[in-house]
């Protein structure tokens, strides 16, 4: 059995932006082993008067692979109460990107088949963050993959938090200017591009035809700056 608490530990010790507790802070991360005991007894009775195993209150390091870790901490509720609370963090600490790709002022964008979902979805290329990588040079390593080419200008969008209920992820958003299309990247699931007017791309997604979330925040935020053509 891997040593999950030791794991939280060393986790707190070498990310502790992860941890803080800002002065108004709703729900505060507790530490301190009476602190954590309590919060586990009060979750486990929870999860018992619900008919759920105890053992889901258990802090710590819960699971963890070279894309995701998931945590279980200790927290003080709103009102006071105790108890524990899941999240997911990246396990290489840096941030995904996402690049809206345009080319002769058409927005590009891709079919790719997602697992999660078991569907192809209409989306921007993106991709994991990856430690030690600046964001726009991971953006160009991204798009090289997925469309085969180099931007020839990025513009930094700035950032989006997909899942602020459960996930500490930010992602970088990108308006990348392209000069041509390569060859897709059939190897991560990929097929055919497809360019579209601004305009179009707006009416996928107020029709729920593009329904990835990271795709709707790159185009949204390009929009409304006025970088895309024929956006006001």
């Amino acid at each position: 059995m891997t040593d999950e608490r030791g794991e939280y530990a060393e986790l707190r010790r070498r990310r502790p932006e992860y941890f803080t507790n800002p002065p108004d802070a709703a729900v505060e991360i507790l530490d301190g082993a009476e602190q954590v005991a309590a919060a586990e007894r009060a979750k486990a009775a929870a999860l018992r008067a619900r008919g759920l195993p105890a053992e889901w209150s258990r802090t710590g390091v819960v699971y963890r692979d070279e894309y995701v870790t998931l945590v279980r901490d200790p927290v003080r509720l709103p009102g006071g109460t105790v108890g524990t609370y899941v999240r997911k963090l990246p396990t290489g600490g840096a941030d995904g990107v996402v690049l809206l790709p345009v080319l002769d002022g058409a927005v590009v964008l891709v079919e790719h088949f997602r697992h999660a979902t078991r569907r192809w979805h209409l989306e921007a290329p993106r991709g994991f963050g990856e430690a030690g990588v600046a964001a726009d040079e991971q953006a160009v390593r991204e798009l090289r993959e997925e469309l085969g080419v180099a931007p020839t200008r990025l513009v930094d969008l700035g950032e989006v938090h997909p899942d602020t209920g459960t996930a500490t992820d930010a992602v970088r958003l990108y308006l990348a200017e392209i000069a041509e299309l390569g060859p897709v990247g059939a190897a991560e699931g990929i097929r055919a591009p497809r360019a579209h007017p601004p305009e179009r791309v707006g009416e996928l997604i107020r029709d729920g035809t593009i329904t990835d979330s990271f795709t709707i925040a790159a185009w949204t935020r390009a929009w409304l700056r006025g970088l895309l053509t024929g956006s006001r």
